[in-house]
């Protein structure tokens, strides 16, 4: 178990197209083919779960057809190609996404559009497009898991657009759209199977963790036996599709209490409520083993949604306890996380009404 700090692994990578996706310019009148090296590094990156997007300068129309007649299209989660500001297009291609800009990197063959983004977006990572084909052997393009999951990432992400489309077609009425998704959340322990991408979660998701540590493989099948532990996954799916394992909680029992010392959601389902529902559960579980549900959070500079999504689940801050153990907050020094707990008066959380709960103990 490590805690956080480390440089990110990047989850999608952002290609300009002309003169670095393909040899030559489509508005000039040129029919520019890929480069030979492309396909291989789209490939490569792909199986190994990393998203592909594009922000380029041209007509959109003209340049994603051009894409098509390459074979390239379906590689790519999120098109931006129009002439504004490519550091703003980065932006939005990272919250279409979901994901943290720290996560994201941008390739260009114009230094002056690389060092534009680097100045705007100084935590997104720039490469030349030289280096393309050298990319996926670079330790930021190597995740330290590479599961089935994984590979399939990129037909999860363009689910979500068609996911999208449904909601902007819906007419704004946010709650008549997520009933009709018919959301069902499976929770249940992790399995020998679940292990690598149980871990593979705690080091990919930043924004909805409550703590920011790193579990590998081998430490989550050691808790997932230890009978002082609990290890739970939370699969998500509705109509459109299956969206995965999104969620992760690593629980220490000891007979007060059940703590929470770490709980995250993928970034994608964070609009469906499903961060909420896992709570909820987890919560009224502690309460029917008789022990307090407590929880562990350590602020960091994108979490702050998840200290939010405890509190709306019953979590307040304890204050000083006997003997000056601070417990209210993070210890002098920045040692310690916050620790909050729920009140034995506060009534259990009812879970999202448009999520249906399944719990599986086995």
């Amino acid at each position: 178990m490590t805690a956080p700090g480390s440089r990110r692994t990047v989850k999608c990578l952002v290609w300009d197209l002309d003169d670095t996706l393909w040899d030559g310019v489509v508005l000039e009148g040129d029919d520019p083919r890929p480069f030979p090296h492309v396909p291989s590094a789209l490939r490569t990156l792909d199986a190994r779960g990393i998203l592909h997007a594009a922000v380029s300068r041209g007509d959109h129309a003209v340049a994603t057809a051009h894409l098509d007649a390459c074979g390239l299209a379906d590689w790519f989660c999120a098109v931006r190609i129009g002439w504004g500001d490519k550091a703003a297009e980065v932006r939005r291609i990272a919250e279409t996404l979901n994901i943290g800009l720290d996560t994201v990197a941008f390739i260009d063959n114009d230094p002056a559009e690389r060092a534009q983004v680097n100045a705007e977006l100084p935590m997104v990572r720039c490469y030349s497009a030289e280096l393309a084909g050298q990319l996926s052997a670079r330790p930021e393009f190597s995740p330290v898991h590479v599961t089935a999951e994984a590979a399939g990432r990129r037909q999860l992400y363009r689910t979500e657009w068609r996911r999208r489309q449904a909601e902007e077609e819906s007419g704004g009425d946010r709650r008549e759209f997520l009933a009709s998704l018919g959301l069902v959340m499976e929770i249940s322990p992790a399995t020998e199977d679940d292990l690598a991408r149980a871990s593979e979660l705690t080091v990919r998701t930043n924004q909805l963790n409550s703590t920011g540590l790193i579990y590998s493989e081998d430490e989550l099948r050691r808790l997932s036996a230890s009978p002082g532990h609990q290890i739970r996954l939370a699969r998500l799916r509705d109509r459109f599709g299956d969206y995965g394992t999104v969620g992760l909680s690593v629980t220490e029992l000891t007979p007060a209490e059940s703590v929470l010392r770490l709980m995250l959601m993928s970034c994608r389902v964070a609009s469906r409520g499903a961060s909420g529902v896992m709570l909820a559960h987890l919560i009224q579980q502690a309460r029917g083993e008789g022990r307090r549900p407590v929880t562990h959070f350590v602020p960091t500079a994108v979490n702050r949604n998840m200290l939010v999504t405890l509190r709306f689940a019953g979590y307040a801050p304890v204050g000083a306890q006997p003997g000056g153990a601070h417990r209210g907050g993070a210890q002098p020094g920045g040692a310690g996380p916050m620790v909050l707990e729920v009140p034995a008066d506060h009534p259990d959380p009812e879970p999202g009404g448009h999520v249906r709960l399944l719990v599986r103990n086995a």
